[in-house]
């Protein structure tokens, strides 16, 4: 297109630039007045090649974090005389504005579509090198310049709104490379920029692009968070690789001696778990604990010892002579220095907030725990007792102590000058929770036992017992529902009772069962074929054995014959050897351990006797007379009622047992005892004919338990009359005892009862009470009484 005449008026005519406040002369003509100008700061913000206002932002990139690291202290813009920087090495040159012909007007375009347009490569940071007129067009350049002056805008109009210049011809020489010294490439072409010539107008220079300078290292946010992470990894580094330097790297006797300078600044509180409980099978309480407090002392902050032993004396119950050395300064067995003791623990509540109310010197009260019975003296010989630190002394406590008393915690902490209950903050502190004990169900029924104790109480009374235990049995499961023993104590205060007071009668108490014992001779005969319930026996008035004379109470003349039931009613020494004799003592040894003799039960009670059999080597002359009739024999009352109770189960043996649960004091989950042992003694039809035989012990009108009738019920049971064994010899007292089942038809419940009295037989002494006893249990129970009648026994044949 040829170049528009010079004097071809401007296409948006003469109007002033946009923020152009004032014309200034035109150089080298100071008439004429010129309408592109600069008049100050305002117009140079205005003035821009494109005719748009340069935002004051940072030129070297147009990425829009770059601004973060320009520098702060530079002008956003450079206003020069004339609108043109100077030129480094040369002066200015002032170019001839050409004005070459357009076509028709174009509106003008954004600088986005501008730089799409012109496909700018992306901008350096580098100065450019100075250009000659030859170069190429400054409109192809990288836009990086902060200020644009006259001379790198062509001093010319915007070419979106006048293009009054045209482009300069090539010149033919490259343009070196400010940085290799070669020739610098075309930005559109990739090619060596060749020279440029004007059109119709004279060479015009390229300005200089400002070179914005490097902002200060630190002042870049990428490089300063750099710095600082590794900042932050060193001093971690640095604090691990101590940390392993003290735990590993340390001696030994550097980690003894600060435990040792800590031990003495430590103080340890034993915190106590809270005990399981003791229920009937129901669920009813019979001992449990309650909440308390202990009143302890640390010896180190007790001021006057003496002082304030006689102030808690009176209060504690405890003498000042006990009191004054555990507040006095003292080792521990360990050689650090107590810095706790106790003074009482299960002291009342009220007792111990009057203690704390005073505010003594290095006296602490704190929440403790005490056994409460409710029932004082209800089964308390089974329960027994607890000491004063909460842990099993006797009985059921005793037994399962490591059960009820779960496992107690422990609070350590450093303590300083001041009270005792505050450690030092920030101090070492260690706390170890309590874990609740475990609480038991037993199988005893409170109410039976309540009863059955009743009873046994009145009738020792009765007949000037000093010894006495009963004993009832589920012959279904082998469950103790009630066990009792006299004299009687309250579990919650067994100090005031003596040990022999405080016993289990049932389990404890080794004596000769006497006739009772006999039972077990006439079903293991019955068992072996020798005999049946119809059979006769010849008898006489006695039998000599080994030097020893044995008779009847009932005497009978020579030869006289006796049934098998009346042999039992009558409870025949002489029928019972002789039958004994069939069987032979090996026979009569191996039924007596089928029985359960010679072996505790286990049951649950603690020192629970074994008893004592004669083993067949060990026999005397004497002994198949004695043993047959339960004497030489070392049984307990609870061994006798089991060896029972397989004879009213159809010759089935359960072992006896208390324990029917266990409860989790963590989450009450209840898990059942392991179930009993059994095994067989008798035949069901055999320990049937021996049930319906022993019946005529309680109903025959000569019988020897005729005292120990129910009415409405059919009851098999036998008498005994016995000896108690007391370091190895015989008492003078009589042990009387009765052991009986009802109904004898269908039996469910087996109840012994013994008692050692001056004088007297089992059916005078225990007969009554078993009568009482099997009374209740049958209506407590709603056991429906017996539909049939006792069979008629003849004595004689």
């Amino acid at each position: 297109m040829p170049p528009r005449a010079d004097d071809t008026p401007p296409r948006r005519g003469a109007q002033p630039r946009r923020g152009t406040s004032r014309d200034l002369p035109v150089e080298g003509d100071g008439d004429a007045k010129q309408s592109r100008g600069f008049g100050g700061i305002g117009d140079a913000r205005a003035y821009t090649p494109r005719g748009r206002t340069v935002a004051e932002r940072d030129q070297r990139t147009r990425s829009p974090r770059a601004a973060r690291t320009s520098d702060p202290f530079r002008p956003a813009l450079q206003v020069l005389d004339g609108g043109q920087p100077a030129r480094r090495g040369r002066p200015p040159a002032t170019p001839e504005p050409v004005e070459t012909d357009r076509p028709e007007k174009k509106p003008p375009r954004s600088r986005a579509e501008i730089d799409r347009a012109e496909k700018k490569p992306p901008r350096s940071r580098r100065p450019e090198p100075d250009l000659d007129d030859d170069e190429e067009d400054f409109d192809r350049r990288p836009r990086r310049t902060v200020a644009r002056t006259g001379a790198a805008a062509r001093t010319v109009a915007d070419r979106s709104r006048t293009r009054t210049t045209a482009k300069p011809a090539r010149s033919g020489r490259p343009t070196a490379s400010p940085r290799t010294g070669k020739s610098a490439a075309s930005p559109r072409t990739g090619k060596a920029a060749g020279p440029r010539r004007t059109v119709g107008g004279p060479r015009v220079d390229r300005a200089v692009r400002a070179v914005v300078a490097e902002p200060p290292k630190l002042a870049n946010s990428t490089r300063r968070l750099r710095i600082g992470a590794v900042v932050a990894l060193s001093m971690f580094v640095m604090i691990g690789v101590r940390l392993v330097v003290l735990q590993v790297g340390s001696s030994p006797e550097d980690a003894t001696m600060l435990m040792e300078l800590r031990k003495d600044r430590l103080a340890e509180v034993r915190l106590p778990a809270a005990r399981g409980s003791i229920l009937d099978r129901d669920g009813t309480v019979l001992v449990h604990s309650v909440e308390a407090r202990f009143v302890g002392a640390d010896p180190g902050l007790v001021k006057d010892p003496e002082a304030t032993a006689a102030t808690l004396s009176p209060l504690l119950g405890v003498s000042q002579a006990k009191l004054i050395p555990l507040m006095k300064p003292h080792k521990r067995p360990d050689g650090r220095d107590s810095r706790f003791e106790y003074l009482k623990q299960g002291l009342d509540i009220s007792v111990g907030d009057r203690i704390a109310a005073m505010k003594l010197d290095g006296i602490v009260v704190k929440q403790d725990e005490r056994r409460d019975v409710p029932g004082a003296n209800l089964a308390a010989n089974l329960i027994g007792f607890t000491g004063a630190d909460n842990s099993g002394l006797e009985g059921l406590e005793a037994r399962y102590d490591s059960l009820l008393r779960g496992a107690s915690g422990e609070r350590v902490f450093e303590i300083g000058k001041g009270d005792l209950n505050k450690p030092i903050p920030g101090g070492y502190e260690k706390y170890t929770a309590p874990q609740p004990g475990t609480s038991l169900e037993l199988t005893i029924d409170g109410d039976l036992q309540y009863e059955v104790q009743r009873i046994l109480a009145a009738e020792s009374q009765r007949t000037k017992a000093t010894m006495a235990a009963a004993v009832v049995l589920d012959v279904k499961t082998g469950e103790v529902l009630a066990q009792a023993s006299y004299p009687m104590y309250n579990a919650a205060k067994p100090s005031e009772y003596t040990p022999t007071e405080r016993e289990d009668a049932a389990s404890s108490i080794v004596a000769d069962p006497g006739s009772i014992h006999k039972a077990f001779i006439f079903g293991a005969a019955m068992q072996e074929g020798l005999i049946t319930k119809d059979s006769v026996l010849t008898i006489g008035p006695a039998l000599e054995r080994g030097g020893y004379r044995f008779q009847d109470s009932h005497v009978q003349d020579k030869g006289t014959k006796m049934t098998m039931p009346g042999l039992l009613a009558y409870s025949s020494n002489v029928g019972t050897i002789l039958i004994a004799d069939r069987l032979g003592k090996e026979k009569v040894y191996e039924y007596q351990q089928k029985f359960g003799l010679g072996k505790a039960t286990g049951e649950g009670m603690p020192g629970e006797a074994d008893g004592k059999l004669l083993t067949p080597d060990e026999w005397s002359g004497s002994a198949s007379g004695s043993v047959p009739i339960g004497m030489s024999v070392d049984a307990t009352l609870i061994q006798m009622a089991a060896g029972y109770q397989a004879i009213a189960n159809d010759g089935t043996y359960i072992q006896p047992h208390m324990i029917k649960s266990m409860i989790s004091g963590d989450n009450g989950k209840v898990t059942s005892a392991a179930a009993p042992a059994t095994h067989k003694v008798l035949d069901p039809g055999v320990a049937s004919d021996l049930r319906e035989m022993m019946e005529s012990v309680v109903d025959n009108d000569h019988a020897t338990g005729t005292q120990a009738a129910v009415a409405g019920y059919r009851v098999a049971g036998k008498t005994g009359t016995g000896k108690r064994l007391i370091d190895g010899q015989y008492t003078s007292a009589n042990y009387g005892s009765f052991i009986g089942m009802a109904p004898a038809e269908n039996p469910r419940y087996v109840i012994a009862v013994s008692a050692d009295v001056p004088k007297g037989t089992g059916g005078d002494v225990a007969a009554p009470a078993f009568s009482q006893m099997m009374s209740f249990a049958l209506l407590h129970y709603r056991v429906p009484p017996s539909t049939t009648k006792a069979p008629t026994f003849k004595i004689h044949p």
